[in-house]
């Protein structure tokens, strides 16, 4: 039988387990509903009176009844749920923009409204229809996040390379009349959804206010691996200034309005001008921090106070690895940290050899470029790995290559880290002589 949810493993001592539910069993459904996924679970599993129903691998079907506390879980642990493939051909989409030679999931372009309800993933929701619609209504699937790029409808078909969908905010709208709230995101291509394009998208999601909830615009990125795709400008560090000097006011008038942080520049727009951030109260509660919006204004605020917590140690040295977006302000924190450690550090920018030299966040570097760019060099006492940089779980990078390759290539210690201040420290413990 293939219907239901797959269980993957069973928490040791949980309600599961007592209950002698396995790994390899499926969950059809809860209270007599069927289950289609993990959404469905969710919203039919909470309760504290349940009946599930479990098809075992030999066919046998077993009616289990359960009782437990409001807040306590069932211990199932799912199989993922197979994401629903995009069928836009989005004109900046990085899916497009891949060499050839790396794992095949990279290439897989998801459109899936229950990832943006579980895990955050943005979606266009091109390819929605009615009874999605009345599904995310019905079982309240909110947050979602929503990739707009433009309201325009003829402006948005263009961009996401597909013809007759739905106007985004017809959709909205609706979602919005049902109190789902909605963190959204422009991806800006210069001469495309810029200039008054821009302003009605803002306008327009800003009148849905407060259901859609933040407004992300985040510079396209480009890669050298663009053949047979539309011209595209890059944001230069020209564009950037001309760019925050238009809208940072304009975002500032909106939280004002509002009460409250709404419209948000990516740290990249920042970062190309050479200017300065705004004040961290900017970011409000960080809606936007997975999309590149206020990392490294957390990071400095962070920075300073692992300063004041630092004390000297043991003298040696360590390099640390990055991209080259956030390289001033790394190099920066670790030369303030050196004076109040006595610790020499050796902050390396990374060139993107794999994806071409204008991709400079950290998060896209490759194994084998650490490895081109590291060989030959006094290294010192070990490697410090912003955890980014590597596939959750699985310890490996975008190329495949692994911690244990790169450290036997290195010749010296590497430790993973989390990109933080707090991860840095976290790093040089772990390389204690």
């Amino acid at each position: 039988m293939s219907g239901g949810l797959l269980i993957e493993s069973v928490i040791p001592g949980s309600i599961a387990s007592e209950l002698e539910i396995e790994p390899g069993d499926r969950l059809v459904a809860v209270n007599n509903r069927p289950l289609r996924d993990i959404v469905d679970y969710n919203f039919h599993a909470d309760g504290e009176e349940l009946l599930l129903e479990i098809v075992k691998p030999s066919g046998e079907v077993w009616e289990v009844e359960v009782e437990r506390d409001d807040d306590e879980a069932l211990g199932l642990v799912f199989a993922a749920p197979e994401p629903a493939r995009c069928g836009n051909r989005c004109v900046f989409c990085f899916v497009h923009q891949l060499p050839k030679g790396l794992r095949r999931p990279l290439y897989v372009k998801d459109e899936d409204y229950r990832l943006s309800f579980l895990y955050g993933n943005y979606v266009t929701l091109s390819n929605i229809g009615e009874e999605d619609l009345q599904r995310i209504i019905e079982q309240r699937l909110s947050p979602l996040y929503i990739s707009v790029h433009a309201t325009d409808p003829a402006l948005r078909e263009r961009l996401l390379g597909r013809k007759g969908i739905i106007p985004i905010l017809d959709i909205m709208t609706r979602l919005a009349e049902a109190r789902i709230t909605m963190h959204t995101q422009a991806v800006l291509c210069p001469g495309w959804n810029d200039g008054d394009a821009l302003r009605r998208t803002v306008a327009d999601l800003a009148s849905l206010y407060p259901r859609v909830a933040s407004l992300a615009i985040v510079p396209v990125g480009l890669t050298r691996h663009r053949d047979r795709l539309p011209l595209l400008e890059p944001v230069s560090a020209d564009y950037a200034r001309d760019f925050i000097y238009e809208w940072l006011p304009e975002a500032q008038r909106l939280a004002d309005a509002f009460g409250e942080p709404f419209l948000f520049l990516a740290d990249e727009f920042f970062i190309k001008a050479d200017a300065p951030f705004p004040p961290l109260d900017f970011y409000g509660d960080f809606p936007q921090i997975e999309n590149g919006v206020g990392m490294i204004p957390l990071f400095m605020d962070e920075a300073d106070r692992v300063l004041r917590r630092a004390r000297r140690m043991k003298p040696r040295t360590l390099t640390v690895v990055t991209g080259h977006s956030p390289y001033r302000y790394l190099a920066d924190f670790l030369a303030r940290l050196s004076a109040r450690t006595g610790i020499t550090f050796q902050p390396v920018a990374i060139p993107n050899r794999l994806f071409g030299e204008s991709v400079t966040v950290t998060g896209l570097v490759a194994g084998r470029d650490i490895l081109s760019e590291l060989a030959g060099r006094n290294l010192g006492d070990g490697v410090l790995i912003p955890d980014v940089m590597l596939k959750e779980g699985e310890g490996v990078f975008l190329d495949d290559l692994t911690i244990g390759a790169l450290e036997q290539g290195l010749g010296v210690p590497v430790v993973v880290v989390p990109s933080s201040p707090a991860g840095v420290m976290e790093g040089i413990r772990a390389l204690r002589p």
